[in-house]
């Protein structure tokens, strides 16, 4: 799917319809010291398997892909929400 490199949309900031820069958002980095993450480490040491079943099978083909707008005016970004796609290019 094609989407145009800039969308006309409403940013909650300024309170009007503005043009937005359109990016692909991609996930940050995991923080090691988070508290999950800590919890799930110290679950998986001794005996005993996972915390949880692992998955085998594969149930979806494709991911959704989010999209990132950041405003022309303020700067201010908007995650919309994610497409099932199987390919998305930003044109423009």
């Amino acid at each position: 799917m094609k989407i145009p490199a800039t969308i006309n949309t409403y940013c909650p900031r300024c309170r009007k319809y503005t043009p937005h820069k359109v990016t692909l958002y991609k996930k940050g980095r995991d923080r090691a010291l988070a508290k999950g993450a800590r919890h799930h480490e110290r679950e998986l040491h001794g005996y005993g398997g996972q915390k949880y079943p692992i998955q085998r099978k594969k149930a979806k083909t494709t991911q959704k892909q989010t999209l990132k707008l950041i405003c022309n005016e303020c700067g201010y970004t908007i995650h919309k929400e994610g497409i099932r796609l199987r390919k998305l290019e930003i044109v423009g």
